[in-house]
């Protein structure tokens, strides 16, 4: 199987416009996640796939691949669907560029899945970490997904899910961490199929493929890096790597 990574990478980040060219140890955010794809050697090729000048001119200066996105895009799924539709591949992942400290074993396991016993029914993985800090699990900035007893993804939201009525049922809550190894047909079907209410009601993409009866595959890992959505999780980011 032919296996590259690409990373979306927008400028104008709502909650933190600008983050992924924030100064992270002395290089921007988005070269950090870059250099740390690469250096998980899972790859074939690696590409930052951005509307922004000033990304694409950072990442060339450090010697990697940038490709610019012809049109606009809603989201990171369809920059990178854009962006493979003439490409020979057969998985793409999808790494998130506010995401610097990428390790290769999650990505690793993500990966494996393709290769499993239920792999045929597998359109796309993603990866969940499990959280137990009630204020990350009612926070809307944390993603949270609920999954079946194969580890299929059934709903994602922004709310608590599941709701907690009884405390003491034993529920474990995961949060969704944005990586996901997409079958290439699978990437380029989301592309071509319009927004429904319920992603565009939570505003998180993957619910569309639940919505149009694609099967998400979740990889549990214990932990995947330092999400930057906010000045303070750049603050917590710059400490992580200062240890």
């Amino acid at each position: 199987m032919k296996i590259i990574a690409m990373i979306p990478a927008r400028y104008g980040a709502t909650r933190f416009p600008g983050k992924l060219m924030a100064d992270l140890g002395g290089k921007p955010v988005i070269v950090r996640t870059y250099e740390a794809t690469i250096a998980t050697n899972l790859f074939d090729a690696v590409y930052v796939v951005t509307d922004s000048e000033i990304i694409k001119n950072v990442i060339d200066e450090h010697g990697g691949k940038a490709i610019m996105s012809l049109k606009e895009h809603e989201c990171g799924s369809d920059r990178i669907a854009e962006a493979v539709e003439d490409l020979e591949v057969d998985i793409v992942v999808n790494v998130q560029g506010d995401e610097p400290f990428v390790k290769k074993e999650p990505l690793e396991k993500v990966l494996a899945v393709f290769e499993g016993e239920d792999a045929t029914q597998i359109d796309l993985a993603s990866l969940m970490q499990e959280i137990t800090d009630w204020k990350d699990i009612t926070d809307p900035n944390y993603v949270k997904v609920i999954v079946d007893e194969n580890d299929f993804a059934l709903y994602f939201s922004r709310s608590p899910i599941p709701y907690p009525r009884d405390k003491d049922a034993g529920a474990r809550y995961f949060e969704h961490i944005g990586v996901y190894a997409f079958r290439k047909q699978a990437i380029l079907d989301f592309y071509n199929l319009p927004m429904r209410s319920l992603e565009a009601t939570e505003k998180i993409e993957c619910i569309r493929y639940l919505e149009y009866g694609k099967k998400i595959k979740m990889v549990e890992t214990d932990f995947m890096g330092i999400e930057i959505d906010t000045p303070e999780d750049l603050v917590k980011a710059q400490e992580y790597l200062n240890q």
